[in-house]
């Protein structure tokens, strides 16, 4: 199993939530490129800002390592105008994957046609570009029934409206890694959502995403059935050490 080949290695901190400078901030981001061009992950995942940085590094290295960045991070409010302007932006830079937040609280509420909305022409202009998308649920938000609900809609609405050839490029993602638990609750990826994620996304890949830090946890996410696994603990998993990230 090569572990390296399901790994979007992800550092999404601004400043702001590390108390790093700027400075500091560029310079995680550099080293987590460095990395992925020595340890061939599949994808780095950093904020919009770095694209270009990391597609010129990658690209000076002869590396086939991919680029990823997040839309209407952390909290998927900001409507679909925004998560249209940040996607179309993305792809100017060149971003391969495009990870959307589904605006989960707005479907909390019931309001289904507006996130359907979202998710459908998120989805279409990241497939017409050739994109990579990811639709991030944030289970730890969710019930269990929430889960479900929000996963299979996602694959109704992919299934009515794209190709066959399509569905291997439309992911559902477990979460941010950026909500904020009760009482030190996980606040990403279990075993527990991700086979309900499994379960109501297929035919649709999945991604597990926050909280997976060691080799055992990886292993165990890659046999349940997950295409992808998001982590700021890629070296901790791929040399068998153990991650202090809560991503």
């Amino acid at each position: 199993m090569e572990l390296n080949t399901y790994l979007d290695a992800t550092y999404l901190k601004t400043p702001a939530d590390s108390g790093l400078t700027e400075q500091e901030t560029n310079q995680n981001v550099i080293e987590l490129i460095e990395d992925a061009i020595i340890d061939n992950y599949k994808l780095v995942m950093i904020r919009s800002n770095y694209i270009a940085l990391a597609k010129e590094m990658l690209a000076k290295a002869k590396s086939k390592v991919q680029v990823g960045t997040v839309i209407d991070f952390p909290f998927g409010t900001g409507g679909l105008e925004k998560k249209l302007k940040e996607a179309q932006n993305a792809i100017d830079l060149g971003a391969d994957d495009l990870d959307f937040v589904v605006d989960y609280q707005a479907f909390k509420k019931g309001e289904i046609d507006s996130v359907s909305t979202e998710i459908l022409e998120g989805t279409k202009l990241g497939l017409e570009n050739n994109k990579i998308v990811k639709w991030i649920i944030e289970v730890a938000a969710l019930t269990d029934k929430e889960i479900v609900q929000l996963t299979t809609l996602i694959k109704r609405i992919v299934i009515s409206n794209f190709k066959e050839n399509d569905y291997d490029n439309v992911f559902v993602k477990s979460s941010t890694g950026f909500f904020k638990t009760p009482n030190g609750e996980p606040n990403g990826a279990t075993v527990h959502s991700i086979v309900l994620m499994l379960e109501n996304a297929s035919p649709l890949p999945v991604k597990a995403s926050g909280g997976v830090r060691t080799t055992q946890e990886a292993i165990d996410m890659i046999k349940l059935g997950v295409k992808r696994i998001g982590t700021s603990s890629q070296k901790a998993i791929l040399f068998g050490q153990k991650g202090n990230s809560n991503y």
